[in-house]
């Protein structure tokens, strides 16, 4: 299936999702918020990709929803002046929440999502990267919670996920001045894994991460995804008590045993791949 938005490539267990408007910072057109959301749950369902890695081509990862998206409909949520203020509320309130669906499916992936930055990563750019897994970044890269500096507050995602990934004054000096945050501060204050001097390199450190991950027996990791997303949002009695349930459900011992036979022969294990699952209502 083509995308305007993006390629899409699986090879080798990877899902590549790279983003493909460079001449356009690829800023999030409203055909992005359906085509992202449709092609990460449908990697999630088929289970065939062990990871998903998502890039940018040019020089800025993305400049986040384009004006088109805030026009589409009016920022209201319906075109027609005479309609009550508190019906266009209603209305506004869940077109934001699909805008929100199009990033959360990446958290809700049953693989892990890594996601590669460079340039600027700002506005919903910002929202799309905190759901991620693992972020990497260019020297060159910079972060902004840009909404404040349009007079808005960033509803897609950032609020709730920031402030679990980074120190809660940096998320609030984030938010509240809209400023451009360096790699290496991003990097010092936890936002991303590493940083690196050129997309290149970037990309082929985390190619080489992707790999690693996709040798790995695909429920095991992800359960492990399951296993952070949960602990993060609970307290620790309830994820000591989730993983056990989990493992006395799931815990495979022939992957076991073929990663021990595996290791001492040498030889690189093989796994069950996940199970394709049915699609849901609302996807």
């Amino acid at each position: 299936m083509s995308y305007e938005c993006f390629d899409l490539t699986v090879a080798e267990g990877i899902a590549h999702i790279r983003f493909n408007r460079p001449e356009k910072a690829n800023s999030m057109i409203p055909s992005f918020w359906t085509e992202l959301p449709d092609a990460v749950n449908a990697l999630s369902r088929d289970g065939t990709a062990r990871v998903i890695v998502l890039s940018a081509e040019g020089r800025h990862f993305s400049s986040g929803m384009d004006i088109a998206v805030f026009m589409d409909g009016g920022l209201d949520g319906s075109d027609n002046d005479s309609d009550s203020r508190f019906v266009r509320a209603e209305a506004f309130r869940h077109h934001c929440m699909a805008l929100q669906d199009a990033f959360s499916c990446l958290e809700a992936a049953r693989m892990p999502v890594l996601v590669a930055i460079q340039g600027a990563a700002v506005g919903g750019a910002m929202d799309l990267i905190t759901a991620c897994d693992c972020r990497y970044a260019t020297k060159d890269a910079f972060f902004s919670v840009h909404e404040t500096a349009i007079g808005m507050t960033a509803d897609v995602g950032t609020y709730p996920r920031l402030v679990k990934l980074i120190p809660e004054g940096w998320a609030r000096q984030m938010s509240y001045t809209a400023e451009r945050v360096s790699a290496e501060k991003a990097r010092d204050i936890g936002l991303v894994n590493e940083v690196y001097d050129t997309a290149e390199e970037m990309l082929e450190a985390v190619m080489n991460i992707a790999r690693q991950i996709a040798l790995h027996a695909p429920l095991a990791v992800s359960g492990a995804k399951r296993m952070v997303n949960y602990a993060r949002d609970h307290t620790t009695a309830d994820g000591l008590d989730y993983i056990a349930t989990w493992n006395a459900a799931m815990l495979d011992g022939e992957a076991i045993r073929t990663s021990y036979v595996a290791q001492a022969q040498g030889e690189k294990p093989e796994y069950d791949a996940l199970l394709p699952v049915k699609k849901t209502a609302g996807e």
